[in-house]
C-alpha cells in the first residue's frame, strides 16, 4: 500500500491511480489530453522561440506556443481561444502547447472572464495574430526561395512551394521570419476554409486535471509562507470586542490581527486554523440594517404596491390599453438571495514587499485585483504582478476582489507571504450573493386574445435595474411600462451566473405562458406572433433583440422536440436573448404511476460560430443543470444578519442523479460567436416551471420550486434527499 507523506488531495489521486487493484487500471491518462504531451519542456521550447506577438511563440523545433489571456474557470476558452490563432495560422494543433498568461494590460485588452463577453471581444483580435504569424513565416519562406509569397500555400505548420515540390516547417524559418516587420492590414481566412474552428477538440488540460497535477489556487505552495483564515462581521455589524486568548495558544497559531471590520487568525496550515478561528469570541454591534429574510418578505410587498419606481421604458398609452382589456393577466414572481458556491472556495496568495506586490490565484478580473492590492497596499499598480491560476468555478463571484484585499491587508500586516484561504462555510457567509428580486406583471388582453398592453415592476435587493426593459416581449407589444426599484441591503450582492436574467426569464417565460393560456392559443405560437409583429413593426424604435434569430431559434425547438405531437409527453417551452446569444428550450415531462417525471430537456442555441463543439456543449448542458438545480433547490435566508445556510447540509444543490437527458442543438445563422457561457441558464427554470403546469396545471411563480406548496407533492421522478 502506498503511504501519503505530506500529500494533499491532489498527490492523493495521483496514488490512488496507481495502487494495485486500483479504480483506473487500464486507463490512459494522456488520450484525454490534447494537444499530444511532448518530451520537451515548454520551458525549453520558450527558451529557443521567437515570439511573433502577444498571443504566440515558435521554436525552430517546430512547436508552437499559445498564450491564453483570459482567465479559465471551465468555460474551455484556454482551448477555444489558441483554437482561433491555431486556425488563422495553419498550425498543426498536436504541436500546440498552451499557456496561461500572466495579467499584462500592455499586451492585452479585456483580461477578463465575465458576460460572457471573451470570445466575442477577441475573436477578430486572435484571427488577427495567427493570420500576422502566418504572413511572416511565408514571407521568410519566400525570400529563402526567391519566390513571390503568392506562390505559396500553407497547411499543419508546413509552407508548401507547389511549382517546385519544396516545403519546409514553420519551426525552420521561425527565426528569419521573426526578423521581418508586421502587416498594418491583414487578410483573414473565409470561414469556409476553416480546419481548427467548428471541430470537436479535447480541452487542453485534460491530462493535468485527470492526473491531479496543480492548476487551481488552492494548490498553489511558497516555502515558508504563512495561512490566513478570517472572522467577518454579520451584514449591517460591526466588531465591538475581541477576545482570541484561546485562539492565539493553539499549536501552529503564529497571530491574529484585526484589519477594516475582519478578525484574521494565521498560522503554518489551515487546520489549526480552522480550530481557532471556532475559539476566537468577537461580540458585534449594529452598524446600520441588519436584516432577517422576514423583513425582506414585508419589503418586497411594500416597494412593489408603494415603492418610488423608475421609468425604464414606456411605449404607447398602459392605461387606456388596461381599461380598454377584455381580460388582465397579473402575477407575480420572486427569487431568494443565492450563494455562487463554486466548487473551489475563494483563495489567494499575497506578499507584499518594501516596493512591489506579487500576488497568484484565482480570479476573474485580474485587473481589479491589482487595483484592489494598490488600494491596500499603498504600492503603485505598475509594481503589481498578477499570475492567474485556473478557476474551479466562478459563477461570477471571482469578478469581485475582496477576498484579494484581505490576503494583501494580512501579508501587509505579518510582512511576510500569506495565502489565505476560506472555508466553505466562509464561502456561504461572506456575501456577495445573488439578489433577490420579486417581480409583478401585468398583460392586457382583447376578445381576440391579442396582448395590447404589458407592464413590469421589478424590485430587486442591491439588484441596481432588476429589468431588461428592452428585451422581448418589449417591442412587440403596442403598450408597455417597465419600471424598476431598488433596495439598498447591507447584504453585500454581486453578479451571478448570468446577472438578471437568471431568474428574470424564468419569471417573463412563465408569466408569457400565463398569458397564452389565458388567451386559449398554443404557447409556441402565441410568441411566434409576437415575434412576427416586433419583426414587422417593432414598437418603439430599435429592438434590444433580433426577431428573426428568436424565430429562428424557437421554430427549431418545435421542431427538434416534437412541439406537442405526443399525447404521453407534457412539454414546457421557454426562449431568451442574452449576453447576444439566443436560447429556446424544451422540458419533456412523462407521467409515471401518476407522478410527473422530468425526461429530457431539448436546448437549441443561436451562438454565432461554434469554435469547439466539444466545448460549447459542456456549456451548454452546464447552464441546463445550474439554471435546473438553483430554480429547483437554492435558497438562501437570513435571521439577524446572518445566513441560515452555512453548508451544503442546508444549501441545496443538485444532485447528478437529479439531471435529466439534455439534447443540444445549434443554428447555422451565419454570425460570428457570441456569448456561450451564460445565456443557456437563463430559460430553463421557465421550460421546467412551463412543463409542469402543462402536466399538473399547477403554476410555481417563485423559487425555489422545492418548497412552494404547489410542488410538495410532486418531484419529478426525483427522490428527495
Amino acid at each position: 500500500m502506498a503511504t501519503l507523506t505530506k500529500t494533499n488531495r491532489r498527490d492523493f489521486l495521483k496514488i490512488a491511480g496507481t495502487t494495485a487493484g486500483g479504480l483506473f487500471i487500464g486507463f490512459n491518462w494522456m488520450s484525454c489530453d490534447s494537444p499530444k504531451m511532448q518530451v520537451i519542456s515548454t520551458e525549453e521550447v520558450l527558451s529557443n522561440a521567437k515570439n511573433f506577438n502577444a498571443f504566440l511563440s515558435i521554436a525552430p523545433s517546430g512547436d508552437i506556443v499559445i498564450y491564453s489571456p483570459n482567465p479559465e474557470l471551465g468555460q474551455n476558452i484556454k482551448t477555444s481561444f489558441p483554437m482561433v490563432v491555431a486556425e488563422e495560422l495553419d498550425a498543426d494543433w498536436s504541436k500546440v502547447r498552451v499557456l496561461q498568461a500572466n495579467l499584462d494590460s500592455d499586451k492585452f485588452e479585456r483580461q477578463l472572464t465575465g458576460g460572457s463577453g471573451a470570445m466575442p471581444h477577441s475573436w477578430e483580435r486572435l484571427r488577427k495574430a495567427g493570420a500576422t504569424a502566418k504572413y511572416l513565416l511565408v514571407a521568410a519562406a519566400a525570400r529563402k526561395w526567391e519566390v513571390s509569397a503568392d506562390e505559396l500555400s500553407t497547411s499543419e505548420s508546413i509552407i508548401y512551394h507547389k511549382a517546385s515540390g519544396k516545403k519546409i516547417g514553420y519551426g525552420e524559418v521561425a527565426n528569419d521570419a521573426a526578423l521581418l516587420t508586421a502587416p498594418e492590414e491583414i487578410t483573414l481566412k473565409d470561414k469556409k476554409d476553416f480546419k481548427i474552428i467548428g471541430t470537436p477538440v479535447k480541452n487542453v488540460e485534460n491530462g493535468s486535471i485527470f492526473t491531479g497535477k496543480p492548476l487551481f489556487g488552492l494548490d498553489f505552495y511558497r516555502e515558508g509562507m504563512l495561512h490566513a483564515m478570517i472572522q467577518r462581521a454579520p451584514f449591517g455589524m460591526k466588531i465591538k470586542s475581541i477576545d482570541d486568548t484561546a485562539a492565539r495558544n493553539v499549536a501552529g497559531v503564529k497571530d491574529v490581527v484585526t484589519f477594516e471590520n475582519s478578525v484574521a487568525v494565521v498560522g503554518t496550515s489551515t487546520w489549526p486554523l480552522m480550530k481557532a478561528k471556532k475559539l476566537l469570541k468577537v461580540e458585534y454591534e449594529a452598524d446600520g440594517k441588519v436584516e432577517s429574510s422576514a423583513d425582506h418578505d414585508q419589503l418586497f410587498k411594500d416597494l412593489l404596491a408603494n415603492g418610488k419606481a423608475e421609468v425604464k421604458r414606456e411605449d404607447g398609452n398602459v392605461n387606456t390599453a388596461f381599461k380598454n382589456a377584455a381580460q388582465v393577466v397579473t402575477a407575480e414572481y420572486q427569487c431568494p438571495f443565492l450563494s455562487h458556491s463554486p466548487m473551489e472556495p475563494m483563495n489567494f496568495f499575497a506578499h507584499v514587499k518594501a516596493d512591489s506586490v506579487e500576488l497568484v490565484g484565482p480570479t476573474q478580473t485580474p485587473e481589479s485585483a491589482r487595483r484592489a492590492a494598490a488600494e491596500v497596499s499603498g504600492i503603485a499598480p505598475e509594481n503589481i504582478t498578477v499570475e492567474i491560476t485556473r478557476l474551479g468555478g466562478g459563477f461570477g463571484r471571482r469578478l469581485r476582489a475582496d477576498y484579494v484585499s484581505e490576503a494583501v491587508h494580512v501579508s501587509k500586516m505579518m510582512n511576510a507571504p500569506v495565502k489565505l484561504t476560506w472555508s466553505r462555510e466562509d464561502d456561504l457567509t461572506g456575501g456577495a450573493y445573488r439578489p433577490a428580486v420579486r417581480y409583478r406583471f401585468e398583460a392586457a388582453l382583447d376578445a381576440e386574445g391579442n396582448m395590447t398592453g404589458y407592464k413590469l415592476r421589478g424590485v430587486g435587493m442591491n439588484a441596481g435595474n432588476s429589468t431588461r426593459e428592452n428585451n422581448f416581449p418589449a417591442g412587440a407589444v403596442d403598450n408597455v411600462l417597465i419600471e424598476n426599484v431598488n433596495y439598498d441591503s447591507s447584504i453585500t450582492t454581486n453578479a451571478w451566473r448570468a446577472p438578471i436574467t437568471n431568474f428574470l426569464a424564468y419569471a417573463e417565460q412563465s408569466f408569457l405562458d400565463e398569458v397564452a393560456f389565458a388567451a386559449k392559443k398554443d404557447p409556441v405560437d402565441f410568441r411566434l406572433e409576437l415575434f412576427e409583429k416586433a419583426k414587422a413593426n417593432p414598437i418603439g424604435g430599435e429592438l434590444g433583440y433580433d426577431a428573426d434569430r428568436m424565430i429562428g431559434v424557437t421554430k427549431m425547438a418545435a421542431e427538434k422536440s416534437n412541439w406537442g405531437k405526443n399525447p404521453n409527453v407534457k412539454q414546457g417551452f421557454s426562449v431568451y436573448f442574452s449576453h447576444r446569444t439566443y436560447v429556446a428550450q424544451v422540458a419533456d415531462i412523462e407521467m409515471e404511476n401518476g407522478t410527473p417525471s422530468l425526461k429530457k430537456i431539448h436546448v437549441i442555441t443561436d451562438c454565432g460560430m461554434v469554435v469547439n463543439p466539444t466545448g460549447a456543449d459542456h456549456q451548454v448542458r452546464g447552464g441546463v443543470v445550474d439554471g435546473m438545480g438553483h430554480a429547483m433547490y437554492g435558497n438562501l435566508t437570513f435571521e439577524g444578519g446572518l445566513p441560515t445556510q452555512t453548508n451544503f447540509d442546508k444549501y441545496r444543490l443538485i444532485r447528478m442523479k437529479e439531471v435529466p437527458a439534455v439534447d443540444t442543438y445549434y443554428v447555422d445563422s451565419g454570425f460570428d460567436p457570441t456569448g456561450l457561457g451564460e445565456p443557456c441558464l437563463p430559460p430553463t427554470g421557465g421550460a421546467i416551471a412551463n412543463a409542469i403546469f402543462s402536466a399538473t396545471e399547477r403554476r410555481l411563480r417563485s423559487q425555489p420550486f422545492i418548497d412552494q406548496k404547489e410542488f410538495q407533492d410532486l418531484n419529478l421522478g426525483i427522490k428527495r434527499a
